[in-house]
């Protein structure tokens, strides 16, 4: 009796500390929604009727709508995300830049593993959201953990998405990613990471490059000195990015 009630105590421990943590999320919104200048708020709401902050960029004659998808424990207007939401609007792609559950701080990556089926909600929310708003051709640009939150939806195969750009993509087999983590994916994908990555992302690099060979659309990018964050090689990395998108058929 008493090893039970320990192991029930454990595991209502591990729930907890894995739940989404919305108070920081509120936190987050309530500091960068009275700062953003480019682009404007919008709130979308899951099943569960708890509301998501997204920045919405509006594109002149926009050739498609992106959610963009950031990584592990920020916010949709950080540092490359960020660079990301707002310059690909003035290359003729709207952006709608999504919160990602996040876990408390000191929370590491296998812990991120219970938050993926919100996390793929929260990506259909916003695809949907972007197709609501009249756009006929949808990507996803997700980065690092994002992209592993991004594979979780993208593997179902979803027929609004016309590409996806995974950055910094690393296999985790805590978060059940296989290796070929591309294989079976039917939309082009474009594979972007750095020369000084981090070890895992380039530890991976020819397994996705192999797992992209049967789709002819898709391709991988390696840009040189840039690190995990594209620091200093920001222009680069947009660049790469709307080279790839404007290829989509």
């Amino acid at each position: 009796m008493r090893a039970c009630l320990i192991v029930c105590l454990l595991l209502v421990s591990i729930s907890a500390f894995a739940a989404p943590d919305y108070a920081r999320e509120q936190r987050w919104a309530d500091e960068i929604t009275p700062a953003i200048v480019v682009g404007d708020p919008v709130h979308l709401t899951q099943q569960n009727g708890h509301k998501f902050l997204g920045i919405y960029t509006e594109a002149a004659n926009a050739k498609m709508g992106v959610v963009v998808v950031h990584g592990i424990g920020i916010h949709p207007d950080w540092g490359m995300i960020g660079t990301l939401r707002q310059r690909l609007p003035d290359l003729g792609y709207a952006t709608l830049s999504i919160q990602m559950p996040v876990l408390a701080a000191d929370a590491r990556a296998p812990a991120y593993a219970e938050t993926l089926p919100d996390a793929v909600e929260r990506l259909q929310l916003a695809v949907h959201w972007l197709a609501d708003k009249g756009y006929k051709r949808i990507a996803l640009v997700s980065h690092s953990m994002g992209s592993r939150m991004a594979y979780g939806y993208m593997k179902r195969n979803p027929v609004e998405v016309d590409a996806w750009a995974a950055l910094g993509m690393s296999a985790a087999h805590e978060l059940h990613i296989p290796g070929l983590v591309f294989s079976g994916i039917e939309a082009p994908v474009l594979d972007l990471y750095g020369s000084k990555d981090l070890p895992q992302v380039l530890a991976g690099a020819a397994l996705r490059r192999a797992s992209l060979i049967a789709n002819a659309a898709s391709k991988q990018v390696v840009i040189p000195g840039s690190d995990h964050f594209f620091a200093g090689h920001e222009a680069e990395m947009v660049k790469a990015v709307k080279d790839f998108l404007d290829g989509v058929k």
